[in-house]
């Protein structure tokens, strides 16, 4: 199995990300902007779950996910900073998706009511606690969606701490190759603001190239001495952080079978984060399948199981690599702000031919 061609969330067809977010070259720690929001946009709407597994989560619309429930599709999912008051932001894609007829069809055709669940990340401490996301962040994070999109300190990363380095957005895609699940695309978006520790305090790597090995990040061993400053640096010093995000795929799933991608994506997020789902994290999940892939399966399920079981086997085996992958993106996409330090800033060997 290899990367998509962007080796992102977007490799998945029919999602656009966009962000936006403010920061002050001066911002510090309580003074100035340093926060944002991103948009995952589904063109067409995709059916939709979520898993919440942190003590302290943030969110909005996540109710309406419930397989059982009525509404089985989503026009839009955001990802905030701001904590609480960072809900705001979705009352402005909302906005942008009813000017521009996305939602639920109510009545005459511009009367539409888009569905846009969400979730946030605790970044107050960052820059000033006064300053963040409002529905005019989310109006113009939906209107920026696209296909290309920046990664690391920007949109509902740019706040973002990962433990004790500068945390961000990553992501990153894989395409199934063979067995019943062949062709089909999975990937994920993730912001990175955990409580938890990032890389190993024995080696230095991060804990998400487990899975592939540092070579496959272009990685090695940091020098010790770095390894001993960074096992030096401060706690973050916070009771409220999470790591939120989306992991899709454009093969045809029910509402039900995106709660097992969705589970089975957090997976990655406690491979790569340690401890993860912590009293302290709001650590939520959403799962997208924006049905543009169709896939029949070939092996025969008894009639008491998911037809469809062989195909969402094969989805939930790579949605847990997918998020790992996306972490260790974020970590090493990131820039300072705020004086919080990067993984390349403080590991600069690990990246030494």
């Amino acid at each position: 199995m290899g990367a998509g061609p962007k080796d992102s969330l977007t490799d998945v067809a029919g999602l656009l990300v966009g962000h936006h977010h403010e920061i002050d070259p001066d911002a510090q720690l309580g003074s100035g902007a340093a926060t944002g929001c991103t948009v995952v946009r589904a063109l067409g709407g995709a059916v939709a779950a979520v898993d919440v597994r942190g003590g302290g989560p943030g969110t909005r619309e996540t109710d309406l996910l419930d397989p059982s429930h009525s509404v089985q599709q989503v026009n839009s999912v955001l990802l905030t900073g701001g904590s609480a008051y960072g809900l705001a932001a979705a009352d402005g894609v909302m906005r942008w998706l009813e000017e521009h007829g996305h939602g639920i069809a109510m009545g005459s055709p511009d009367q539409v009511v888009p569905i846009v669940p969400a979730a946030v990340v605790f970044d107050l401490p960052v820059g000033d606690w006064a300053v963040r996301p409002t529905a005019e962040f989310g109006y113009r994070a939906a209107a920026a969606a696209a296909e290309d999109f920046a990664t690391g300190s920007v949109g509902a990363g740019t706040g973002a701490r990962a433990g004790v380095l500068k945390g961000g957005v990553g992501t990153a895609s894989i395409v199934v190759e063979g067995g019943p699940a062949d062709g089909v695309t999975v990937g994920a978006l993730i912001v990175t603001n955990p409580v938890g520790s990032v890389f190993d305090p024995r080696t230095g790597l991060p804990w998400g190239v487990g899975s592939q090995g540092a070579n496959a990040f272009g990685m090695r061993k940091p020098d010790v001495h770095e390894l001993w400053n960074a096992n030096a640096l401060a706690p973050k010093g916070t009771a409220l952080n999470t790591t939120i995000g989306v992991v899709a795929t454009d093969v045809d799933l029910s509402a039900s079978a995106c709660k097992r991608v969705a589970v089975a994506a957090h997976d990655g997020l406690a491979r790569a984060i340690r401890p993860a789902h912590s009293p302290l994290d709001g650590d939520t999940i959403f799962a997208l399948s924006t049905g543009t892939r169709s896939v029949v399966s070939e092996t025969s399920m008894p009639t008491a199981f998911m037809q469809d079981l062989p195909v969402l086997d094969a989805v939930t085996a790579v949605a847990a690599d997918v998020v790992e992958r996306a972490i260790v993106r974020a970590l090493l996409d990131a820039t300072t702000i705020a004086g919080i330090p990067t993984y390349r800033q403080i590991f600069p060997s690990a990246f030494e031919s």
